[in-house]
Order: C-alpha cells, then sequence, then structure tokens
C-alpha cells in the first residue's frame, strides 16, 4: 500500500507543534501500525532527518504504552486492540492516515506522539494497593473465600493496562473509567477492604487535584478501551465514594 500520514510534530514540551505530512510506499497489510511507523522513521533516519519519537515497549497489548490517536480515534479504527496490535490491513491504498498523540491536561506532550502519563502513576500512589502483614502470619489468599462473580469482577478490572485511551476519548478528558478500574480491583476482594475508605477518596480527590475532567456518562471511553472494561466500574467507585464520604 501507498499512504499519506499526517503526523504531529513537536521538537518538545514548549514547542508549538505542528502536522508534517509524509509519503510512505509498499506497505504490506500484515504489518502492524508501529512496524509501519518503524518503516518511516528508518527512511527519515536514512535521509538525516530527526525519526518520529512514538512511545512502545511489549507490542503484545499489555503494556498500554502505544497510545496513539489516529484517524480521530484512540489505538486507531480496530476495536478490542492497542496500537501494536492495530494492522494495516484496517487501512486501504491511497488512505491519509492522521496520526497524532493523546489530547488532555493532564497528559502533557513531551515530544512528537510521546506523553506524560504519569499522572496515572500518582493516581495509583494514592490508594491503587493494600497493606500487606509481612510478618510470617500472613494467609494464604487462596484460602480466603471469595464468591466467583466478585472474582471474576474484579480480574476483569484488573485488565486494565492505564493505555489512557478513555481519558483521551472522553471529551472531558476524565479518568474515571481507568480510576473506576482500579478501585474494584481491591473494592471487590476481601484483601482490598483494609483500605477501601481510604482508596476511593484518596484515588478521586488525586484524579481531580491532576486536573482530568468528570464523567458525564457518555460511554465513549468503554468503546475506545482496548481491554472493555466496563462503565459498571465507574457506578460501583460512585458508590463506594458516596460510602467512604459519610464515614
Amino acid at each position: 500500500m501507498n499512504l499519506t500520514l499526517k503526523i504531529w510534530r513537536q521538537k518538545n514540551a514548549k514547542d508549538k507543534g505542528q502536522m508534517v505530512d509524509y509519503k510512505i510506499n509498499n506497505i504490506s497489510p500484515d504489518m502492524s501500525f508501529l512496524e509501519m511507523l518503524d518503516v518511516l522513521n528508518n527512511e527519515l533516519v536514512e535521509k538525516g532527518d530527526d525519526p518520529v519519537a512514538f512511545d512502545h515497549d511489549c507490542r503484545e497489548g499489555i503494556c498500554g504504552m502505544c497510545s496513539l490517536f489516529i484517524n480521530g480515534e484512540a489505538h486507531g479504527p480496530d476495536r478490542g486492540v492497542t496500537t501494536c496490535q492495530l494492522h494495516m490491513r484496517m487501512f486501504k491504498d491511497g488512505d491519509t492516515i492522521y496520526i497524532e498523540p493523546f489530547r488532555a491536561k493532564a497528559f502533557p506532550v513531551i515530544k512528537d506522539l510521546v506523553v506524560d502519563r504519569t499522572a496515572f502513576d500518582k493516581i495509583q500512589h494514592a490508594g491503587g494497593f493494600i497493606s500487606v502483614n509481612t510478618s510470617g502470619n500472613t494467609q494464604d489468599a487462596n484460602a480466603i473465600p471469595v464468591p466467583k462473580h466478585d472474582a471474576d469482577r474484579a480480574f476483569d478490572a484488573a485488565t486494565c493496562i492505564g493505555c489512557g485511551a478513555c481519558v483521551a476519548t472522553c471529551k472531558n478528558s476524565s479518568a474515571m473509567l481507568f480510576v473506576s478500574a482500579k478501585v474494584s480491583q481491591f473494592a471487590l476482594l476481601p484483601q482490598g477492604k483494609v483500605e477501601a475508605t481510604e482508596r476511593v477518596l484518596n484515588m478521586v480527590e488525586e484524579m481531580d487535584n491532576l486536573g482530568f475532567g468528570n464523567c458525564t456518562n457518555t460511554g465513549a471511553c468503554e468503546v475506545e478501551c482496548p481491554k472493555g472494561i466496563s462503565l459498571e466500574n465507574i457506578a460501583r467507585m460512585n458508590r463506594e465514594y458516596l460510602k467512604a464520604s459519610f464515614r
């Protein structure tokens, strides 16, 4: 395939940035989207130009780093996949593809397509953990009875990889889906009950302090989430927050 790429180029966090056009030819439909960008960068390096900076790590849909806004959609036109799992067969010969970084006040652009998502780390530091007694008298987790329905829902929430697609998709740049997944992961399990009150209050407060918007139940976050995190988690977090606020 022969394609036209319109890519956001920004030298650093202070640079204004702009869209730059690139022509790329002979792209196999079996390539991943990131492999296509690798081909482009090889051509740019051979010409002596600065390659396009973009985040990536595992390239297996697990780490969540490959967060790109492609043709107006987080992670591109496919569903249930991250950018590294998006294949060029989703496009056709002659297409023009717009590639931008995730846009949110809490996700400032570092360079080109790379954004700073340490805001998510700060939210998790505020409460995304459990206290564990390491005195030698710890109870085997497998010995604690957990209803299967609760365990399944906790595991579903735990599949969140923190890529930020929910924030990039939301018209309010809300992190509610991400935070609710982390809250739900522990709220549904006995191990997470000890700090349940402090957890939800601290994580929601940190989310607000970092400049994320609120949820208006549009549902776009669930649609674009590569792991299919459900809006039910937001409802659960709201209930947990309400209960914690009265204690």
